[in-house]
């Protein structure tokens, strides 16, 4: 099979690291997942809350959310990978603040819907 020229590069990683990087890869792929079926569990489910088109907007926005964390998992696990065969620091990213703010709007507005 063939390997992209970025993983030909440098030094191959210890298997160790790069298994790790895979397993946090995949942890944002399930957290991707469960964020669009938090999104599908609004609108199909949450009848009782109004109004509706909040509703709609913050699933539509879990469903946005969950697709760009899923093109930022593959990007953070490449970087990482680059990274670790250069031999240089790990990279940071926008993923966890991204991610920590939309979900905070999210939890918010759900909250003040419930409350009313």
């Amino acid at each position: 099979m063939h390997r992209p020229r970025w993983q030909q590069e440098g030094k191959e990683p210890d298997y160790r690291f790069s298994l790790a990087n895979e397993r946090t890869f995949l942890a944002w792929i399930r957290t991707a997942l469960s964020l669009l079926a938090a999104g599908v569990l609004l609108e199909q489910f949450a009848v009782t809350l109004q109004p509706r088109g909040v509703l709609v907007a913050l699933a539509l926005l879990l469903a946005v959310l969950a697709c760009l964390l899923s093109a930022g998992a593959y990007q953070r696990w490449k970087s990482n990978e680059i990274a670790m065969r250069r031999g240089e620091s790990l990279p940071h990213g926008l993923l966890i603040p991204v991610t920590a703010a939309a979900l905070l709007m999210v939890a918010a507005v759900l909250a003040g819907m419930l409350l009313l």
